[in-house]
């Protein structure tokens, strides 16, 4: 085990975390620790590529300014907000190991302090230098363990935000967050969500409403029906004609006008054509879930195709992405079986 300081808005506050009830108010102490796992998530693919890059907790708080809104009240720091949902996982899964945070993050936006108002740019010093970055995602996993169709799994929860989509240049409101509690294949990172699972837009004015809403979304989580759900996945084949056929008609959808699909009554899908070709070659070539040297896939294999082909996403759409795969992959299998819905198009 080891031991990781919590960041908050400044390097004088910290949120203090422990398995106790989040009050009502946050309370803050000049230096506090939680015990996190360590290592789960050394030599492991990431979860999500594009063009992200890793971050520490620590490096959050203390490389990072958090910008403020017009009347210059602070945002809620992304610190914060993955220690609230931090927070709501000891809570709910008390008996359970939680993970330290593998933390993404993209867009960096970058300041100088006012001192350095007048200087190029080639002549700024460390120390007057401002950093923050637009956009941040984040996994954390729970020690629960399964297997499922043959892969060694394991429960995470997370949280995707975006700053793009608030407008800092008003008087503070609610600002936006995405939360979510699914699955992670631990032989290649990739997560299983389904949209149930995730709380799309969340809207929030503290992290005490981050942590409530958390906790509301993980106690509905039920691990054994997720866990039978995906096991269905691996009981409906797909040959290679499937597979391009399905690839044929996910192309055709992306050049329909939207007043087709409506006609056709088909599901919004937003893969694009980079995480149709990544799927693609990941059919070839993914030594996890690729066709190899066989002659069909599963539905399971499909949907870590995809998934593997959608952690080349910007952070603030590959969560979106991954609950539409995870979507298809049900509906193409319940298709192959006789069910009349909006995927069965795709198999026509």
């Amino acid at each position: 085990m080891t031991k990781t300081t919590l960041p908050q808005e400044s390097a004088s506050q910290q949120i203090v975390v422990s398995r106790t009830n989040f009050p009502s108010t946050v309370e803050y102490a000049d230096y506090e620790e939680v015990s996190v796992e360590e290592g789960f998530q050394q030599d492991r693919p990431h979860f999500i590529e594009g063009n992200s890059i890793q971050i520490s907790l620590y490096d959050l708080k203390n490389r990072c300014v958090v910008p403020t809104w017009a009347d210059n009240t602070l945002t809620i720091s992304h610190q914060n907000f993955i220690t609230a949902v931090q927070k709501a996982a000891l809570d709910v899964f008390p008996s359970e190991s939680i993970g330290e945070p593998e933390i993404r993050v993209s867009h960096a936006q970058y300041g100088r302090i006012p001192s350095a108002l007048h200087k190029k740019t080639s002549d700024l010093l460390p120390h007057e230098k401002t950093l923050y970055y637009q956009r941040v995602c984040f996994m954390i996993k729970v020690s629960r363990k399964d297997y499922i169709n043959g892969r060694e799994t394991s429960l995470v929860v997370g949280g995707v935000r975006a700053l793009n989509n608030e407008n800092l240049g008003v008087r503070k409101s609610p600002e936006k967050f995405k939360i979510f509690i699914g699955s992670r294949v631990t032989v290649c990172s990739n997560l299983c969500i389904f949209g149930d699972a995730m709380i799309d837009k969340l809207e929030c004015m503290s992290p005490v409403e981050i942590y409530s809403q958390a906790v509301r979304l993980f106690r509905g989580f039920d691990p054994e029906l997720n866990h039978q759900m995906l096991e269905s996945l691996g009981t409906t084949h797909l040959s290679v004609d499937d597979f391009t056929h399905i690839i044929g008609r996910m192309r055709l959808y992306e050049a329909l006008s939207p007043a087709q699909r409506n006609e056709l009554q088909l599901p919004t899908l937003t893969l694009g054509d980079s995480v149709l070709n990544a799927a693609t070659r990941n059919f070839v070539s993914n030594p996890n879930f690729g066709i190899g040297n066989g002659t069909s896939i599963t539905c399971w294999q499909l949907l870590n195709l995809l998934n593997e082909a959608v952690k080349s996403s910007y952070i603030d759409k590959f969560l979106q992405r991954m609950v539409q795969a995870t979507d298809l992959s049900f509906g193409i299998m319940n298709a192959i079986n006789g069910e009349k819905n909006r995927y069965a198009w795709f198999i026509q």
